[in-house]
């Protein structure tokens, strides 16, 4: 009985689903263009900590977890995923710097508000859920239980996730994390668009070789502090350790050193502790980088952010202050092509760097195909 009022529900909620307004990715197409289709034939996909997933055919429509997930479709060729967890931290201004692609959050659900409602999942009805299911039952048990992640299996779509941003996770302990581009591989999978993620993988590594060729000798890399900022509470900061999460990907590879790696300073996210301009000029970083800042300009987030520091009596002593090493920090999630944009200007900040690392009209081309 419960299998016949789900599905039933299901089928009320897709005559009247108003999905339409979804954004569209100039110049795309949809799922199995290049990469190989499925042919109608079922297949499965394997990876912790949802295990074997079987899918059917081609996942036409989905949901996100957040912004990194959603940036490994648009790289894959799809459409933007129909929700994510909060569309504000999925930054697609970044796509300006990509010839040929952009993509409209106009209509995209915000899946978190104010808590989770599973019944959220039933009004999207995506083909699959592309959300660590761990992340669900344990940051928000209160709202989804793992039974209603069951129903939502059964009944709509599976799930096919791993918390990949962060390292900060307890409860992530029990089920490996995976890289960038391992996670992008599996996503590739799912919409069988291998070759893809192939051309992706080819044009990253040259741009890892890039990278490594401006990265001054391990004496000279600068010291620099990742912290979460606000403007209407600057002097108590979330402070960030570079970890093997995602999220830490670009700072990783341009190989900075970590300021809060030999202190007292705990990890965000495995404490939520927070630290003030006293704690920060006792540790003095030569760079401060500022996370939550991505939705503003370089000009504006000078305008609103730095200066208040410019004006603090304990602020204006800090050397990044005082040598204009004061820079936004990336986003909390990145995909491929959001690595991409965010390591360059990280190597314009910290390096220098005048030429470009990598080919945009190449990441261009392989979204849409042209390959």
């Amino acid at each position: 009985m419960t299998d016949e009022r789900n599905w039933t529900r299901r089928d009320v909620i897709q005559t009247s689903s108003a999905i339409a307004g979804m954004g569209v990715l100039a110049g795309c197409t949809g799922g199995g263009s290049e990469g190989g289709s499925s042919d109608g034939e079922s297949y499965t996909v394997t990876m912790e900590p949802v295990g074997e997933v079987e899918f059917p055919e081609v996942p036409e429509t989905w949901v996100a977890n957040n912004g990194s997930w959603a940036d490994m479709g648009i790289a894959l060729g799809q459409e933007p995923p129909d929700g994510v967890w909060l569309p504000s931290r999925y930054h697609t201004q970044y796509y300006d710097e990509i010839p040929d692609v952009s993509v409209s959050k106009d209509g995209m659900t915000r899946l978190s508000d104010d808590g989770v409602d599973p019944e959220t999942f039933y009004e999207l009805d995506g083909d699959v859920h592309v959300i660590d299911p761990n992340f669900l039952t344990n940051r928000f048990g209160d709202d989804v239980s793992e039974s209603d992640v069951e129903d939502i299996e059964r009944d709509i779509g599976p799930f096919f996730g791993n918390s990949i941003f962060s390292t900060g996770y307890p409860w992530h302990e029990d089920y490996a994390y995976l890289s960038l581009y391992e996670a992008f591989g599996k996503l590739a999978e799912v919409f069988q668009e291998t070759e893809r993620h192939e051309e992706f993988v080819s044009l990253h590594d040259e741009f890892q070789s890039n990278v490594a060729d401006i990265v001054p000798p391990e004496g000279e890399r600068p010291t620099v502090a990742i912290m979460w900022a606000v403007e209407s509470d600057m002097g108590s900061f979330s402070p960030y350790l570079i970890g093997d999460g995602t999220s830490f990907k670009q700072w990783r590879d341009l190989k900075v050193n970590d300021a809060f790696a030999e202190t007292d300073v705990r990890d965000f996210h495995s404490t939520r502790g927070k630290i003030d301009y006293e704690t920060l000029l006792d540790i003095d970083p030569e760079i401060i980088l500022f996370r939550g800042q991505e939705a503003k300009t370089a000009a504006e987030f000078q305008d609103e952010i730095v200066s208040q520091m410019e004006d603090d009596d304990t602020a204006r002593e800090l050397t990044a202050v005082q040598n204009d090493d004061v820079y936004r920090g990336g986003p909390l999630y990145q995909g491929p092509i959001t690595n991409l944009v965010v390591t360059q200007r990280a190597a314009e900040q910290l390096y220098d760097v005048d030429e470009k690392l990598y080919d945009p009209q190449q990441v261009g081309d392989i979204v849409n195909g042209d390959f």
